[in-house]
């Protein structure tokens, strides 16, 4: 089938829907199968030498496949099957009903001050330790993964939809899923991860920049401007920095500073401008997201409008 702007619009207006509605799998997640079909590649591959080879091949060998079978039933399907196989394509690579239900109640939990219940549930979401984290530490951490998430679950998807279609979403969530497992600079993965880091970062370029202009014109847009040219070069990350020193700014909170990181302080440099996080900046930065994927909407849909031929 042949995917035209309005159609994108359609289908991507469906798969958030979608999303919204449903939320993720609750059983049988995907995501599951193809965890452990990874971890069975990086067994194998993960070895000897060439691992930087080894590494692009397993890469290959895990994303390749499931993409090419999207984009062989979307060809081969009729229409509105196909239309179907597109909308739950991106209802698989899409996680903002998730991102919501995972970090809100955290924002609840320290309104209420129960530390021990808001630490439970920022340690689900975060690698840091935060067993002794305060209502600063705790809020930090889930208005960071509220906004870098946002890029990675959210509006990367979105992106790849629109270039791409379903197999295109589907490509970008696996890719990403990859690095998050493989993409550690470590000496297990140092080199077989390589791969899978590089490509995320390549994926995510042009996302990672749509979403922190986002977030800058829907907040404080100067001090996120700021922010995204003087922090985001400090970051290791050449995409979550200018997404979360960005939003940092749009949201004057100052995001960064000391984490513990697998029993060991990380000082990681700090972004944004303002005040110290508390549990309302976590609301504003879910709400920051909810109002980009509505941003995000309605650009594609003025763009799909611009593409109508009118007749007079």
């Amino acid at each position: 089938m042949t995917l035209t702007l309005p159609l994108i619009v359609t289908l991507a207006t469906a798969g958030v829907a979608v999303d919204r509605w449903l939320g993720e799998p609750r059983t049988a997640h995907p995501l599951v199968g193809f965890g452990k079909w990874a971890k069975r590649l990086e067994a194998r591959y993960n070895t000897g030498r060439r691992l930087r080879l080894k590494g692009l091949l397993a890469w290959s060998l895990a994303v390749m496949p499931p993409v090419l079978v999207a984009w062989w039933l979307v060809d081969v399907l009729p229409f509105f099957a196909a239309c179907a196989v597109h909308v739950a394509l991106l209802w698989f690579a899409l996680g903002a009903r998730s991102l919501h239900d995972h970090i809100a109640p955290i924002a609840q939990a320290l309104a209420q001050r129960d530390l021990p219940r808001a630490r439970e549930l920022t340690s689900r979401i975060v690698s840091r330790e935060t067993a002794h984290a305060d209502e600063t530490a705790l809020s930090r951490a889930a208005v960071e993964s509220a906004l870098e998430n946002g890029n990675d679950a959210i509006f990367g998807a979105l992106f790849w939809f629109a270039i791409a279609g379903g197999p295109g979403a589907l490509g970008f969530r696996l890719a990403n899923t990859l690095d998050a497992m493989w993409g550690y600079r470590t000496p297990r993965y140092l080199r077989f991860g390589w791969a899978a880091a590089r490509l995320d970062d390549a994926l995510n370029w042009i996302p990672a920049r749509l979403t922190a202009a986002s977030y800058a014109l829907l907040g404080d847009t100067r001090t996120a401007w700021r922010c995204w040219r003087e922090q985001a070069p400090r970051w290791d990350s050449p995409n979550a920095g200018p997404v979360m020193a960005a939003g940092a700014g749009s949201l004057n909170v100052l995001l960064g500073g000391p984490a513990i990181y697998h029993g060991a302080l990380e000082h990681r440099p700090t972004l944004g401008f303002g005040h110290a996080a508390q549990s309302s900046h976590i609301t504003a930065a879910l709400l920051l997201v909810e109002r980009t994927i509505v941003l995000w909407l309605a650009v594609l849909i003025v763009l799909a409008l611009l593409s109508v031929p009118f007749h007079v």
